[in-house]
């Protein structure tokens, strides 16, 4: 089992940015002291739902005041970065930390990011296919051409090669993990064997029928089994950890529905379409009810049970819903010593 953190550098009601990307930063630091296995960091553009803009400058920060754990974007969102040039920031990562870095990509939403950065609608409702392969291309070929749609440039070279040896003398470039929130997303990553990223917002129900799709799809695609069986999906949560059995739940049910009402309702769609907000205060109760808030006990119980019923032994797991910088170290901290004990 794999624990990690999930940080969204959340901006709560009455806090500056520069709090939030404190903590944001602290968390990290003390998941590596805590003994967790990764962080996992989200990119956000002009809404206080999360403030941290480039998911790569954070990892290239954290990787540098870390020595042990592994540090992914979830993630970089593809239509709004051109993939030469993000493919160019993850074999830098990738290379200068030891193999440390995880890229994880996906469409993001039709927000107005794609009127500020270019890539406008088409990029998010059709283009995410061509990116993907031209970033791919990028971290594994020593020579690269732009062919399609969107992407047209002469064949290039690969500087510096994703792939080149590591110094413990291994090769590979960064691992790339793909977000998936459809049925159509699970097959495109099934189809390259790469590993999916699935939302907190699911239920273990739906997050095995995923699995269970993309294990369909890349054998149907030729992979051989022991491809198949060995890719490590990673499943997003929320995590509060506390010793009376309604504490933790009372303490997000407290905190979380005003950071997700002041950042959802903060989203602006490129074409002006209309959404459907989720209520702040029933989704929480909602994350609370299928993740590990709770006691340590109840909170390995529902990782292994996750586990168990998915397949899926990774987690990135919230851990800042308090909102509160010594409240959130103080939750990484059991969740090193008090819930990973439990799951070994």
């Amino acid at each position: 089992m794999r624990i990690g953190t999930f940080v969204l550098a959340a901006q709560f009601p009455g806090q500056g940015p520069g709090e939030a990307l404190h903590r944001a930063v602290r968390s990290a630091e003390a998941a590596e002291e805590s003994g967790l296995d990764s962080v996992w960091l989200a990119e956000h553009h002009f809404v206080p739902y999360g403030v941290c803009p480039s998911a790569t400058t954070l990892a290239a920060l954290l990787l540098g005041r870390t020595r042990r754990i592994r540090v992914g974007t979830a993630v970089s969102v593809l239509p709004n970065h051109h993939p030469v040039a993000l493919g160019e920031q993850a074999a830098l990562l990738h290379l200068t930390s030891g193999g440390r870095f995880s890229l994880g990509v996906g469409r993001g939403g039709p927000w107005v990011d794609l009127e500020v950065f270019g890539g406008g609608l088409d990029a998010y409702e059709n283009g995410f296919p061509e990116a993907l392969e031209l970033l791919l291309d990028w971290l594994r070929e020593p020579r690269v051409a732009g062919r399609g749609a969107r992407f047209g440039f002469r064949e290039v070279a690969v500087v510096p090669r994703a792939d080149e040896l590591l110094d413990d003398g291994s090769a590979g470039g960064p691992e790339v993990i793909v977000a998936c929130t459809s049925p159509k997303t699970v097959r495109l990553a099934a189809g390259r064997a790469l590993p999916m990223l699935l939302g907190m917002h699911c239920g273990d129900e739906e997050k095995a029928e995923m699995v269970a799709l993309w294990r369909t799809t890349a054998r149907e695609a030729g992979h051989p089994p022991e491809v198949v069986e060995g890719v490590a999906h990673v499943s997003a949560g929320v995590a509060q950890i506390a010793d009376g059995p309604g504490d933790a739940t009372e303490t997000l049910v407290k905190t979380m529905p005003g950071w997700l009402r002041q950042g959802l309702d903060a989203h602006v769609t490129v074409d002006d379409r209309q959404r459907v907000m989720r209520d702040p205060v029933a989704y929480t109760e909602l994350l609370c009810g299928l993740h590990p808030v709770g006691p340590p006990r109840l909170a390995a119980d529902r990782l292994a049970a996750t586990a168990e019923r998915t397949g899926i032994t990774r987690f990135a797991l919230l851990v800042e819903g308090s909102g509160d910088l010594a409240a959130t170290e103080e939750n990484v901290r059991r969740l090193g010593a008090d819930v990973l004990p439990l799951l070994t």
